[in-house]
């Protein structure tokens, strides 16, 4: 009960337009869940054992269903589209004692509605402001969860990834952010941008909250896990793009690779380069996999036909940026999931994952140098870890890893998180 108080006040006092703007709406039963979460048996929740969760306040990306409370994905256009049910994953939430605080300003769409448009902003929320510094890029589209998180509201949030929507927010924020393999969570009663990339996930302080969060979401146990002996630690670093980085943030992956050879630890290269073909199923899928959200849900606007004319017809407030990514998932998709640009891209994704798996099947984790999109193309488990070390904005610097296999990587990530967090020290 005291958690959640302490969150409901900082969520006023923070979250708000005239402070951090990452809140979008509160829940109002939030104490009285809370009071009851306190309450009642373990047993009561229908979960063997303890409650992973038990009074913890949570927020929620406004792109997934709440009971009693909106779900606009930042959209105007959506703004009377009031859930009836929760989200299949914010239910095991609850099941786990967790209290539903609200739910965060996110970028519209989960960033598809324009290429021009800033991480962060939306047309019912506006622009998402960074927690520890103005000149700091507050990441997208997960916004307002990662500024939840980094400002101390709460400790934990959800947020989803389609592509880098959790993993680089979690960066930008300086916090963990973990993206499950897709299909490992449920993705019913979220908004989605597509189906094949998309899925859930938890934000969080440090990976170890991030793992009890993920198991709290799942509908199969998932075991505790412990950090791999750096001697035993297997990596692999991706080579892709390492220039698209700055200076100061290649120095900070440098010393920790040293730090790990030290360590005893096996590293190898690979190349694994952004995989295009992602953009060509995100704009194939939205339109099919929105509207049939849109069927089940309190929306008036059912497709994205009307979405779109709602757009055009306000330009003041929905055409701030332009609306190219829903323009061309209405127009440019004929035959829509039977389209062959469509079929190719899914073909070539099966014979990439089969490809990218085989590369890295021998390693626990694979560093990421620079930006590549490899593993949400594959659908492959990724997070993101923070260490001590701050940039020139006071963020800390973090590392993405991905792998084949999550409970490996998972472990891998705890042992690099413990000696990043240490100052680097052995």
């Amino acid at each position: 009960m005291h958690r959640t108080q302490r969150a409901w006040r900082k969520a006023q006092q923070l979250g708000g337009k005239d402070a951090l703007n990452c809140i979008a709406e509160i829940n109002e039963s939030a104490l009285e869940e809370a009071n009851y979460q306190g309450r009642k048996p373990s047993e009561a929740s229908g979960m063997p054992g303890e409650l992973l969760l038990r009074g913890v306040p949570i927020l929620v990306k406004d792109n997934i269903d709440v009971k009693g409370m909106h779900t606009t994905a930042g959209s105007l256009a959506l703004e009377d589209n009031l859930a009836l049910e929760d989200a299949h994953v914010i239910r095991n939430l609850r099941r786990h004692g967790a209290v539903i605080l609200g739910k965060t300003n996110m970028t519209e769409f989960a960033n598809y509605v324009s290429p021009k448009m800033p991480a962060g902003y939306s047309s019912r929320g506006g622009q998402v402001r960074h927690a520890i510094s103005d000149s700091a890029e507050p990441g997208g589209s997960s916004t307002g969860s990662g500024v939840a998180v980094s400002a101390g509201i709460v400790s934990m949030a959800v947020g989803t990834d389609t592509s880098f929507s959790i993993i680089a927010c979690a960066k930008f924020n300086g916090i963990c952010g973990l993206k499950p393999p897709v299909g490992m969570l449920s993705q019913e009663g979220i908004i989605p941008v597509a189906k094949t990339l998309d899925s859930a996930g938890p934000m969080a302080e440090n990976l170890l909250d991030a793992l009890r969060m993920y198991r709290a979401m799942r509908d199969e146990p998932f075991p505790d896990l412990r950090p791999l002996p750096l001697d035993r630690l297997r990596i692999a670093v991706n080579q892709a793009n390492p220039d698209l980085v700055s200076e100061g943030e290649k120095a900070f992956i440098d010393v920790v690779i040293g730090k790990l050879q030290a360590a005893g630890t096996s590293v190898k290269t690979v190349l694994q380069e952004k995989e295009p073909m992602l953009k060509t199923i995100m704009k194939w899928e939205f339109q099919p996999m929105l509207e049939k959200y849109l069927r089940s849900s309190t929306a008036s606007r059912k497709t994205l036909s009307e979405i779109v004319a709602f757009y055009e017809e306000n330009p003041d407030t929905m055409m701030k940026y332009g609306h190219g990514f829903l323009k061309a998932a209405l127009e440019e998709t004929p035959g829509g999931l039977l389209g062959e640009e469509y079929l190719e891209a899914l073909r070539f994704r099966k014979a990439r994952i089969e490809q990218v798996r085989n590369e890295i099947e021998d390693v626990d984790a694979v560093l990421m140098t620079g930006p590549s999109n490899v593993m949400h193309f594959c659908g492959l488990p990724s997070v993101t870890i923070a260490g001590s070390e701050v940039d020139e904005n006071g963020v800390r610097r973090g590392l993405i890893l991905y792998g084949a296999d999550e409970k490996r990587l998972y472990s891998a990530a705890l042992a690099i998180e413990r000696l990043i967090l240490g100052g680097l020290d052995i």
